[in-house]
């Protein structure tokens, strides 16, 4: 019988995955607390990571107020069950890509290089000076 945390965090990603019947959460008692590990369809690892992991975040947000009402400490662990299918990929050399490509997070496929790197326009400058204002702010003493 499935706990309320497992039933909790398959309630949660079986709304956010295209198959909802590959999801299931497997629960171990470690010294660090309780380790719920998700495993999803290969397609759906995306959708539950989420951009820059926003959505994992997100969940393991919820599972820490679940925790504080079930005085437990909950980790999340989400396990990449297609990991035989990318070690040809990622085997390419470097010389395959270009520069914008080499910082796209693989686990993430719907995003694109130029989420990352754009050309120089009012960001950069903005950047720039935000980075101008920390260095004087580490000059101070405080």
């Amino acid at each position: 019988m499935a706990t309320i945390d497992q039933q909790f965090v398959e309630y949660i990603v079986k709304t956010l995955v295209s198959n909802p019947d590959e999801v299931s959460v497997d629960r171990k008692i470690d010294e660090k607390g309780v380790l719920l590990s998700l495993t999803v369809a290969p397609e759906d690892v995306g959708r539950v990571i989420g951009k820059r992991g926003v959505t994992a975040q997100s969940i393991r947000m919820l599972l820490r107020a679940l925790g504080t009402k079930q005085d437990a400490r909950y980790n999340l662990k989400i396990v990449n069950s297609d990991e035989d299918t990318e070690k040809p990929e990622k085997s390419a050399k470097k010389e395959d890509f270009s520069p914008k490509e080499d910082i796209i997070d693989a686990e993430n496929d719907d995003l694109e290089a130029k989420d990352y790197v754009d050309e120089p326009s009012e960001s950069s400058e903005l950047a720039e000076k935000t980075r101008a204002e920390l260095a004087d702010l580490d000059d101070l003493d405080i």
